[in-house]
């Protein structure tokens, strides 16, 4: 599970921070949580994703060394958000 302010990848929206989690209701009475996710490159975009069972690919954001081996990828050029957190580690890191 992600806490709150920690930065992760998503592979929807790229570099995002964990706003909060929230309890959103579910139905009879029951609630599930959720992550607030927003966007470190445009604090417009925000997005809900469940905490569990959730069918987006969210991970920790990567290391330096992580970043550069994903620079010798050549797909790298054709995912414009893995670029863009690429690069994102490796300046944070400069």
């Amino acid at each position: 599970m992600f806490q709150k302010k920690q930065k992760i990848y998503s592979e929807t929206q790229g570099v995002c921070i964990v706003e909060t989690i929230v309890q959103l209701p579910a139905g009879k009475g029951e609630t599930v949580p959720y992550y607030v996710l927003k966007s470190v490159f445009d604090s417009s975009k925000v997005s809900y994703i469940p905490v569990n069972n959730h069918q987006v690919n969210l991970r920790e954001l990567f290391t330096e060394e992580e970043a550069r081996e994903l620079l010798k990828n050549p797909e790298l050029e054709k995912n414009e958000l893995l670029k863009a957190a690429v690069d994102y580690v490796l300046q944070s890191r400069e």
